[in-house]
């Protein structure tokens, strides 16, 4: 991957992650510490230990991808060598684009698939490419209202001989048994699979790049580009996408640097050697019979153990994706992922990994695993209060324990948030600085609400998990919706209610305790109101009409309206300034709700 030895590099990453947990464990001494232990200080503090490995790892991801980002003058290049051989031009291998669906509104699926082959063919490559909608719809009568969605789509195009359905009879497999069926049946000619999800929007441009990459290295058998939301009009998704698209930026820049050719794969805008992956990634069951759900970052370790390359380019251009519409869906697909990645216990000691490959399961565990540990912190620091155990603590070693570890947690977004701001042609897509920051000030915000939330839910999950509870793989839906109070309280009262105990207790026998919990877990206490207001039409259109959290590509399609400048009053042409329109109406640009 590199032209570098990768163990220099490992090693390097390993202390800086040391040192960053060795120093949250320090800290959390000097609070406990003082005036002995009790046991539920115990607890609380082997549970923040088991934290401290992934929390450290934010941090350290974060700190390096920030450095290459500001030191290196093509940061992805520094990463991705192929990117710097890639030849420009047509392609010389022909790719099979792959759309998997299942129960979707083809409205919302197809026209940015439009997009790309109009593109592809503005460059004279579309003869190379060949577009498959792969359908696991089981239901007749939402089969058929595809198909014929797919047909008159076809109809009205010229490379309607290009354009081809495949629906299976059985789901066997799910996702990836549809991608192997297909991969195993309709690939003939075909070198390279675009993996593309009923959400996913890709341009000419990065396709053609990722096609390029693979061209230079053959030994690529999978190059994950980075995937960024689409414009969303929605307040949830609008907020919650502005923060994550800042920290994957120097996340995905720092990991791909220490990881090299043993990288991650995310299941779809991403493109695939379709031999190795045939030969490689047919993905038996588990012991217990059941289908393997996160099937991506498995497959993506067979092939490492296989001696293939599997590499991020961490370039967000002409890649997005939909993201959950509301707090309901994003916590669906939460206990979706949870489910898929508590399997990787299964997997993570089979013979024939490579130690990095193991590595990779072991951190999309720790993603969820953490959650039940913080709960735990909160709980016992409650019972503690509840037992007379709560004791004067260090306040500035405390309020330097809640900032290092929120700073740590948040780097990789911080950190994103920074080059944003260091960076005058960057910060220019946002509308400036000070657009950028208020967009940034109102994530902050946001996402200290939904953090606790979040983490108390994936907890209530994976304490059900051992006891059968099972997320299954219901539709999607994708679209916009207001939530209702009692809809809300449905759903979050075991929420609210675990947050209430909790600071009643402290409240009721150490209020100071109460207050400097309210920054990390006050988002318990909210967590109805919280997912109404983010669902809210009313809130989301004035998000919108402030340009709140508008990404570039919002930004770009619709433009701010400019008033006339002084030269052209002058001239009498005031009057006649083009306006253009606003997205305050409830338009995105055109690009499709999430």
């Amino acid at each position: 991957m590199t032209t570098e030895p990768l163990l220099p590099r490992r090693a390097l990453f390993a202390l800086l992650g040391l040192a960053i947990t060795a120093s949250l464990l320090w800290l959390a001494w000097r609070v406990m510490a003082p005036g002995g232990w009790t046991s539920w200080e115990v607890l609380a503090f082997a549970c923040f230990a088991g934290t401290a490995p992934w929390t450290a790892l934010c941090a350290a991801n974060a700190i390096t991808g920030f450095a290459i980002l500001m030191r290196k003058g093509d940061p992805p290049a520094a990463v991705l060598p192929a990117l710097r051989r890639a030849r420009p031009g047509a392609p010389q291998l022909a790719t099979a684009i792959a759309v998997c669906i299942r129960n979707e509104e083809m409205a919302g699926v197809l026209p940015p698939l439009g997009r790309l082959l109009d593109g592809l063919a503005a460059t004279g490559a579309a003869e190379r490419f060949t577009l498959w909608l792969l359908s696991d719809t089981q239901d007749p009568a939402l089969a058929a209202a595809e198909a014929a969605a797919i047909e008159a789509f076809r109809a009205g195009r010229p490379d309607a001989a290009r354009i081809r359905y495949r629906r299976r009879a059985v789901n066997t497999g799910f996702k990836a048994g549809n991608v192997m069926d297909f991969l195993d049946h309709h690939t003939n000619g075909d070198a390279l699979m675009l993996c593309l999800d009923a959400d996913s929007e890709m341009s000419a441009e990065a396709v053609l790049r990722l096609v390029a990459c693979m061209e230079a290295d053959p030994t690529l058998a999978i190059l994950q580009q980075l995937i960024v939301g689409r414009p969303a009009t929605a307040a949830f998704p609008r907020l919650f996408q502005f923060g994550m698209r800042a920290g994957m930026r120097s996340w995905a820049t720092g990991q791909a640097w220490w990881q090299g050719p043993e990288g991650p794969y995310w299941g779809h805008n991403a493109i695939l050697r379709i031999e190795p992956f045939r030969r490689h990634c047919r993905l038996e069951t588990l012991p217990d019979g059941r289908p393997i759900l996160s099937h991506d970052q498995v497959e993506a370790v067979r092939l490492h153990a296989a001696g293939w390359k599997v590499c991020c380019l961490p370039i967000e251009d002409g890649s997005m994706e939909g993201n959950p519409p509301a707090l309901p869906e994003f916590m669906a697909r939460d206990l979706r992922w949870a489910a898929g990645n508590m399997q990787y216990w299964d997997l993570l000691f089979l013979p024939g990994q490579t130690w990095m490959g193991r590595w990779q399961l072991v951190q999309a565990i720790l993603l969820f695993l953490g959650a039940p540990l913080w709960t735990g912190v909160l709980g016992f620091a409650a019972l503690n209060a509840a037992t007379g155990g709560a004791v004067t603590v260090p306040g500035g070693w405390l309020l330097a324990l809640m900032l290092g570890t929120w700073a740590a947690l948040h780097a990789p977004k911080l950190l994103g948030y920074a080059e944003v701001l260091l960076k005058p042609a960057l910060a220019a897509r946002y509308g400036g600085r000070g657009a950028f920051l208020r967009g940034a000030a109102a994530e902050l915000g946001f996402t200290t609400l939904l953090d606790p939330i979040s983490i108390f839910n994936k907890t209530l999950f994976l304490l059900a998990l051992p006891f059968g509870a099972r997320p299954g793989w219901a539709p999607q839906n994708r679209a916009d919706r207001g939530v209702g109070w009692a809809a809300a309280a449905r759903l979050l009262w075991p929420h609210t209610l675990f947050g209430a105990a909790v600071f009643g207790v402290m409240l009721a026998m150490a209020p100071m305790t109460a207050l400097w919990a309210l920054l990390p877990a006050g988002g318990l206490l909210l967590a109805i109101p919280f997912c109404v207001a983010t669902a809210s039409p009313g809130w989301s259109a004035r998000l919108r009409a402030g340009r709140i959290a508008a990404t570039p590509e919002e930004l770009a399609a619709c433009p701010a309206p400019r008033p006339a400048g002084r030269r052209a009053a002058a001239h009498g042409l005031a009057g006649q300034a083009a306006i253009q329109p606003s997205p305050g109406g409830g338009s995105s640009g055109g690009r499709g709700v999430l």
